[in-house]
């Protein structure tokens, strides 16, 4: 196996390029059970109407655990809305499209997106009333199973340059429930990456495609901004509490002047 190629870096994953494969390399802290997940997860994607990289064996490589996967040669929408911003609103409602085709989708094995959001509410570091308030918010929403990315953002489609197919890409947050709580996390990470231009075009986009009302999406942002709570730093936390505070029909904050 030749590691020699790298094709991208993050907090806890090396990917490399091996030929026709894709090699994501998880650092050592990462538990077995949760890449035995996240290659769950991509296979059970195969057997949708969503293209995603083809699973071709999870292994170790050096001591780590990695998911070896189909390569796609091309570039994510991320890239291509940088190298073609005056393309920007196509892909972008590309983008909102595909979330779409993902919530149509069913997997009755994935975790519970509600178990997923207690589970970081309970972990997080917010105050014993802020968690009680959540609880009972997300307690009222009703249960659907609808497949939810959980971490859906441009750089996660990579447009394939032989075919042109839209390829989705890293599966480890997948769940099922709500689609509008994963439009909402989805709205959250391009605000936080402050991409304010396209959270917007992407909000737009996404309700009148998929039918579904703003204020709808906008009860799920507290619970959503608590989730992400659980792993960011002191200057993130500031800021996803005042989502958490905002009452509801507010959008705006802090980061808004970072």
């Amino acid at each position: 196996m030749n590691l020699d190629r790298i094709i991208s870096v993050q907090n806890s994953i090396t990917v490399y390029r091996d030929g026709d494969r894709c090699v994501k390399v998880f650092n050592p802290d990462c538990a077995k059970a949760d890449v035995l997940n996240e290659a769950l997860n991509q296979a059970r994607m195969e057997e949708t109407t969503v293209t995603v990289p083809e699973i071709r064996e999870v292994r170790q490589v050096n001591g780590k655990w990695a998911i070896v996967s189909e390569y796609i040669k091309g570039e994510n929408l991320e890239q291509l809305i940088a190298k073609h911003p005056e393309k920007a609103g196509e892909y972008m409602a590309l983008f909102a499209s595909l979330h779409c085709r993902i919530h149509q989708q069913s997997c009755p094995a994935f975790k519970k997106l509600k178990d997923e959001l207690q589970r970081g509410i309970n972990d997080s570091p917010l105050c014993a009333t802020d968690r009680y308030d959540l609880y009972s918010r997300l307690e009222r929403i009703p249960k659907y199973n609808e497949v939810c990315h959980g971490n859906f953002i441009p750089s996660k489609v990579i447009i394939s340059t032989e075919t042109g197919k839209p390829y989705i890409i890293d599966w480890f947050h997948a769940t099922q429930g709500n689609a509008a709580a994963d439009a909402a996390l989805t709205y959250l990470l391009l605000r936080m990456r402050s991409r304010h231009d396209l959270a917007e075009q992407y909000l737009t986009l996404f309700c009148q495609k998929s039918g579904i009302e703003p204020p709808y999406i906008r009860r799920w942002m507290p619970l959503v901004a608590a989730s992400q709570t659980v792993a960011a730093n002191a200057r993130t936390r500031t800021v996803l509490q005042q989502w958490i505070d905002a009452p509801e029909g507010e959008w705006e904050t802090e980061e808004n002047n970072a």
